[in-house]
């Protein structure tokens, strides 16, 4: 059989077997997109994205080009999986195997929206989750003195159950080294504390039953001047923490030598979160309550006081920053409602003066985001693009870019304080899922590295696991009989 008409058998095996193939609309009622019935409208940034990481998103995602040829000088978007495994098979490519974009091109069909099930319920607020790198552990931490690590790798049993030292309110923030072998948490205290998840024991109660070893961050000048930690994460390497803190400053400190190595009065406000750029740890970026994302590069001479660039384009405060891990994109959760996409690239050397449209009072600890207010834009918005639909408020709620292992990044996701999960298509700037189930704020959640898996954890004290409909695992019912915090903020 000749190239071509191996090829068209191919498809017409798709056609017949596919109804993805059949109807590129099509999506069953598993699958869809998950929401209130009456909530049918599709946020979205204010048009298609036209930038180069657009582009590469494409590219990541577009299958061998010999399968989207249907007829000459046509060819087809949506190549179903069906007509994919057929292609593999007839070693379509020459290699054997799929690229990662013919990968990309089939798990980006399969997002997590199925269930939830029910990983743990907790009596006070969740704040933190997080898997490890490999996705074999999953960390969970709560308002109270708990921070729960759990093995997902073996039906979700507790691996660590670690009660907090020098808990001040809560837990901020958690880490995982990269050999998985340390869990750092931060609190609202200069302090951050680490911890051997690798020990044998299952229960870690602070300097009773294990050592939780402190990370002083303070300064050595007497003073006693009192800051917490929003954010703290380990670097690529495993021998530096980068941390924000409430006295308006980003932190480094070397693991090894056990001091801080750098300080940085970085903002003007509080810096709610910090991470480095890409695996280098050379970069990094910080958000902060002053509106502004920062980019500092610690090869530069400059980095003991000024960045390397600052990028306008939020309202207001900043509650997340996460980096495509390839030192020259970024998003950021902010105040104003809105998740921004960056492009280090177009940053500035100077800020520009974000404009007083405020005539009247706001604090998002309590107050809803001003009406008049959700339209409003930047006049010197440096952004790549702006996704709106969720939203933000009480609390410094998370957003992230979908794995690269499975997805190549297509979709921007964020939790919010309606208690739903909220998946955007990075390109269009769509809304392709609204994940409903908590009943209060949902502070964190995090897409498993290579499976099509996302846990949430919110202010009820509910750990959700949402998966894909296609597998079979049954839901944990609901322990209906435990007493329910009720939320109304």
């Amino acid at each position: 059989m000749n190239f071509r008409a191996w090829i068209t058998a191919i498809g017409d095996m798709g056609y017949a077997l596919s109804r993805l193939e059949s109807d590129p609309d099509y999506s069953d009622s598993e699958s869809s997109p998950i929401g209130d019935d009456n909530d049918s409208q599709q946020s979205s940034s204010q048009n298609d994205l036209d930038h180069e990481v657009a582009q590469l998103t494409k590219l990541r995602s577009s299958p061998h080009d010999r399968l989207k040829r249907v007829l000459p000088r046509r060819g087809e978007v949506n190549v179903s999986p069906v007509k994919m495994l057929a292609g593999r098979e007839g070693n379509y490519s020459g290699r054997g195997r799929f690229s990662s974009a013919d990968r990309h091109h089939i798990l980006n069909k399969y997002l997590p929206v199925k269930g939830p099930s029910i990983v743990d319920q907790l009596s006070t607020r969740g704040y933190v989750s997080q898997f490890s790198n490999d996705g074999s552990l999953f960390v969970a931490a709560f308002q109270g003195s708990h921070i729960k690590v759990y093995n997902a790798e073996m039906g979700w049993k507790l691996h660590k159950n670690i009660v907090a030292e020098s808990l001040r309110w809560t837990v901020t923030d958690t880490s995982l080294s990269p050999d998985k072998r340390f869990l750092i948490y931060a609190t609202m205290s200069p302090t951050v504390n680490i911890v051997n998840i690798g020990s044998a024991a299952t229960d870690s109660h602070a300097n009773v039953t294990e050592i939780h070893e402190g990370l002083d961050f303070a300064d050595d000048n007497g003073l006693g001047y009192s800051f917490g930690i929003f954010s703290a994460k380990f670097s690529n390497d495993g021998r530096e923490l980068v941390a924000g803190s409430s006295d308006d400053s980003v932190y480094v400190y070397d693991i090894e030598a056990n001091r801080v190595s750098l300080r940085i009065q970085a903002h003007t406000s509080d810096v709610n979160t910090v991470c480095f750029a890409d695996e280098s740890s050379n970069l990094i970026y910080s958000g902060s309550d002053d509106s502004l994302c920062k980019v500092w590069d610690r090869r530069s001479s400059r980095s003991k006081g000024k960045p390397v660039g600052i990028l306008t384009g939020h309202l207001e405060g900043i509650t997340f920053i996460d980096s495509r891990n390839d030192g020259r994109y970024l998003i950021s959760n902010g105040k104003d409602q809105t998740i921004k996409l960056w492009d280090i690239r177009k940053m500035s050397s100077n800020a520009a003066r974000t404009p007083r449209f405020r005539n009247f009072e706001w604090d998002y600890r309590w107050m809803d985001y001003p009406v008049r207010a959700r339209d409003l834009k930047h006049p010197s918005d440096q952004s790549v693009a702006t996704y709106k639909g969720h939203s933000v408020l009480r609390t410094l709620i998370r957003c992230y870019f979908s794995p690269e292992y499975s997805t190549g990044q297509r979709y921007i996701y964020t939790g919010s304080h309606d208690s739903c999960v909220y998946v955007y298509d990075l390109v269009s700037g769509a809304r392709v899922a609204r994940l409903v189930h908590h009943t209060s704020t949902v502070r964190d959640c995090n897409w498993h590295p290579y499976y099509p898996m996302l846990v949430s954890s919110s202010f009820d004290g509910d750990i959700a696991k949402w998966e894909f409909p296609g597998n079979r695992e049954n839901p944990t019912p609901l322990n209906n009989s435990r007493p329910r915090r009720q939320y109304f903020d």
